[in-house]
């Protein structure tokens, strides 16, 4: 199983490098996002992190990349000292455009195999492959659903459980601008065990809300927003919350983030 995530993956991979020749390319997005906050848990509590986020949609699919940059303040981690890093990479194949047909029923505008690898320091690559659903629901400008079965590359425990991800954007006119509430929400639903320990069933939805501040300067829409990350997470890493090791993470980051 885990030979053939990884394959599919690999495929995934190289179609997203792919969407940069030629004209199959439809459209892209970048940006920078640097965050503050405070009360995280298991990591110091103290946290700045810089985020590049990448997107696009292509001819057969689309890709979402990010990469954390994370600083610890006033403490060092115990495992990855005064900053680490993390990112995800995650392409996904449209068989309504692979095979040039509408694929629609009820909310369901598209079905597509969804892909994402997971990486950062220390013992942290996951593959995770399943099947993803682009929804149309009315107010919002995207709804995406996907469901991952999850492979961790090593042997801690997490393997052969499932994930289900939704991934959304709302937005609100507000006076000459606009509010923008968008995110996503991982939500493990099995647990897993083996000889190195326990992987535990964990939800962690993380929504932002911002807003358009060069739109309302009249710089230009969409380009430069000001907001808060709120990040709830319930048995933080699949460690489970106990009265001698609190895992549950509720906190709220100030954030400033830039497209271009």
């Amino acid at each position: 199983m885990r030979t053939i995530n990884s394959l599919i993956l690999a495929g995934g991979l190289l179609a997203c490098g792919t969407t940069f020749g030629g004209d199959l390319l439809q459209w892209q997005n970048n940006s920078l996002t640097y965050l503050w906050g405070k009360n995280f848990k298991v990591n110091p509590a103290i946290q700045q992190t810089v985020t590049f986020e990448h997107a696009d949609a292509w001819k057969y699919g689309d890709n979402f990349i990010f990469v954390d940059k994370i600083f610890y303040q006033g403490q060092k981690d115990a495992g990855n000292g005064p900053n680490t890093y993390y990112g995800e990479i995650s392409p996904r194949l449209s068989f309504g455009k692979i095979f040039d047909q509408k694929i629609e029923f009820g909310p369901v505008k598209d079905v597509l195999l969804a892909m994402t690898y997971e990486f950062g320091e220390g013992d942290t690559e996951s593959y995770l492959i399943g099947p993803g659903f682009d929804l149309a629901i009315p107010g919002f400008d995207y709804f995406q659903l996907n469901f991952y079965n999850r492979t961790t590359d090593g042997s801690r425990a997490g393997d052969n459980v499932w994930q289900i991800t939704p991934v959304w954007s709302y937005t609100i006119p507000v006076g000459s601008s606009d509010l923008l509430i968008d995110g996503f929400m991982d939500w493990v639903v099995d647990n897993d065990e083996n000889r190195r320990g326990t992987y535990q069933a964990n939800l962690h939805f993380n929504p932002q809300i911002k807003y358009d501040l060069g739109k309302a300067l009249h710089l230009g829409e969409k380009q430069l927003y000001v907001g808060v990350e709120y990040d709830y997470w319930k048995n933080k890493y699949g460690i489970k919350d106990s009265d001698t090791f609190t895992t549950d993470q509720n906190t709220m980051s100030f954030l400033l983030k830039v497209h271009f």
